[in-house]
């Protein structure tokens, strides 16, 4: 955006005047000013410590949102969301990152208004989970602008800055100078009080001032073209801050995000009842609303496969009630949490408990808060608070209240007095999920192989191949740790369905060693099961907390399933992960085995090529340090943390 930034010094008196220009027809121009990786730290939403003048200057005309979430706490699953009016666990686009197959018959909304007449250009982050067509957008690239539409024709154009992304701050590392002062920042409950993380946090805020600047450079530019009389202006960032703790996780701090909308006079119809500009509203709006918003603004009605209700526009649709998030694989990690707020609460569904919300995540470890942060963790320095992240199991429900507890450190899911809430909102996620029919409870790599050639989305409304029903009861049974569950859950291994086998095993297995112990017999059984998950979850459990022949039947067993010159990269996938489970001592037992593992195999898409080797190499950088002289051990072990 570097051609833009000569026009910074006219920008705020730009901002503040409305330029005359001819109308084009009935339909506005849209435009979307958006940033990466920030949430509301911003003057206009009441953080003094932020230094962001040009959307400051343009909240004065624009209506603020207060309760905008994202949908997920990462770029790719995020903007898939946006592009197709469909949550990503119902597209399959969940995963970050992933390729799915497109659902039948439908497209991203950039096409629609391309068929209502719009020209579409990004400039230029798409990042989608799943296959754009050529109809998508006129032009996607570093040249990508509405100057270069046809003549008389409205536009939907979009501007993206990467300058407030977590790799600023990873980028600068230890030597960052930051412009923001550290000591004058408030560190949320969850970090540590120190230099490093104080440091990362005034460099996160001068991130978002470099992103302000170059949303004041667009606008600027509107303005300085005579449009700004004919073009509604969002702007928005598509999930929290880059820091630990935010992004990547799907509570408030990770989903809560800047939006502001501009609609000019003259298309004062399209306003929401509540529109005023400079002021704000707290409707909640997610961005799976996002698509039909933009339907609804160019005239065009929603189709009734998106999954979002339109805010702004002809087609406006009355306020829901709540909004939804997710977590699923990030990188080379997975995990399952679901999350859903009214703007007052946030409550979160850990489906997988056993998981960590700190695992090892190798571009999060990269920030040197995240680095300070485990470490004291490990030297048991840090408060209750501040031991959440890195602690397991996770609690299976998360229940807090945003108005007394900001930063979501008192889970209010066990207080007597918070059960109604608790309940209302487990009532909502589970209608939720089976309002989308949620794949999440299927493995990834089973969930495209049981698709085949269907798009997830097409195979999750299937019902006689994801009954929805079974495999959620199994999924909602297994993770809420209840031990007088164990005998359901065994009875959940001799399923016909390998979904709800897989939920039945890694039930017994996040229960602990006396129930492992207890169903010793199910698990030996299961280590022959015709679903490769399955028999990864077995073996995990036997090795973890099983006799000593029990650890040496179950290492050839994930050795061989890590193989991905033998098996499809998500079975290989996951049996890394349960071979790193087990811990440096019992997996070293498999050393030459694991050293032998190819780092290289076949992928459905290339977005998945980093996967394994980055797990490959955390096992093997351990299994170096394991056997190198003590000095040099010292030095492998801090290798491996990064």
């Amino acid at each position: 955006m570097r051609f833009l930034h000569s026009l910074l010094p006219l920008s705020l008196a730009l901002l503040l005047s409305l330029s005359a220009s001819p109308a084009f027809a009935a339909q506005p121009n849209i435009l979307w000013v958006s940033s990466e990786d920030h949430g509301p730290q911003m003057g206009c939403y009441g953080d003094t410590y932020a230094t962001t003048p040009y959307i400051d200057t343009f909240a004065k005309r624009a209506l603020r949102y207060t309760h905008a979430w994202a949908v997920a706490p990462v770029c790719a699953p995020t903007r898939t969301t946006i592009v197709t009016g469909l949550h990503g666990p119902s597209s399959g686009g969940d995963h970050m990152r992933s390729m799915v197959a497109y659902p039948a018959g439908q497209k991203m909304f950039p096409q629609l208004l391309r068929e209502a007449g719009y020209y579409t250009t990004n400039h230029t982050k798409e990042d989608y989970n799943l296959p754009k067509t050529p109809a998508v957008w006129d032009a996607s690239s570093a040249q990508a602008h509405w100057k270069n539409r046809p003549a008389g024709k409205p536009f939907f154009a979009v501007f993206n800055s990467t300058k407030s992304h977590e790799s600023q701050i990873i980028k600068l590392g230890t030597e960052g100078k930051p412009v923001h002062d550290p000591a004058k920042v408030r560190v949320p409950a969850y970090h540590p009080d120190t230099p490093e993380v104080r440091r990362d946090w005034a460099l996160y805020y001068d991130s978002v001032t470099a992103a302000d600047a170059d949303a004041g450079a667009v606008l600027a530019q509107l303005a300085a073209d005579g449009l700004a009389d004919d073009t509604i202006i969002f702007y928005w960032a598509d999930h929290g801050s880059g820091m630990p703790r935010s992004k990547r996780w799907p509570s408030n701090s990770g989903l809560h995000v800047p939006l502001l909308v501009h609609i000019p006079e003259k298309f004062k119809d399209l306003r929401p009842a509540d529109y005023v500009a400079g002021g704000s509203t707290d409707r909640p709006v997610s961005f799976v609303d996002f698509a039909p918003t933009m339907c609804s603004l160019a005239g065009v009605k929603p189709p009734e496969w998106m999954q979002g209700y339109a805010f702004l526009g002809k087609f406006i649709a009355p306020p829901q009630p709540y909004v939804y998030g997710f977590r699923g694989r990030m990188d080379e990690r997975y995990d399952l949490v679901r999350s859903v707020t009214d703007g007052r609460y946030v409550y979160l569904r850990n489906y997988l408990p056993h998981l960590s919300q700190g695992q090892h995540v190798d571009t999060q470890f990269k920030t040197p808060t995240t680095a300070v942060w485990k470490k004291l963790y490990d030297e048991g320095t840090l408060n209750a608070g501040q031991s959440i992240f890195w602690q397991t199991p996770k609690s299976p429900e998360e229940l807090y209240d945003l108005q007394n507890d900001r930063d979501e450190v008192n889970n209010l899911a066990a207080s007597p007095a918070h059960q109604a809430t608790l309940a209302k909102f487990r009532t909502a996620q589970q209608a939720h999920s089976r309002r989308i029919r949620d794949l999440g409870f299927i493995p990834e790599g089973e969930r495209l192989t049981r698709a085949g050639t269907q798009a997830p989305y097409d195979f999750g409304h299937d019902d006689t191949k994801y009954p929805y029903e079974r495999v959620f009861a199994a999924a909602e049974l297994a993770s809420s740790l209840k031990p007088e569950a164990t005998p359901a859950l065994k009875k959940l291994l001799t399923d016909t369905d390998s979904a709800v086998r897989y939920w039945g095993a890694i039930g017994l297995y996040m229960r602990g060693p006396a129930i492992v112990s207890g169903a010793r017999t199910e698990f030996v059984r299961a280590l022959t099961d015709t679903s490769p998950y399955v028999r990864i979850v077995a073996a995990e459990a036997l090795g973890q907390f099983g006799t000593p022949a029990d650890l040496a039947t179950a290492l050839p067993v994930l050795t061989s399933l890590a193989n991905w010159s033998q098996h499809d990269m998500f079975t290989a996938l996951a049996a890394l992960h349960a071979l790193e489970a087990l811990g440096q001592k019992k997996y070293s037992l498999a050393r030459e085995a694991i050293l032998a593992l190819p780092a290289t195999g076949p992928a459905p898409d290339n977005r998945y090529a980093a996967y394994i080797p980055r797990i490959l190499a955390n096992l093997r950088a351990k299994l170096d340090a394991a056997t190198a002289p003590v000095g040099e051990a010292k030095k492998g072990k801090r290798k491996a943390a990064k």
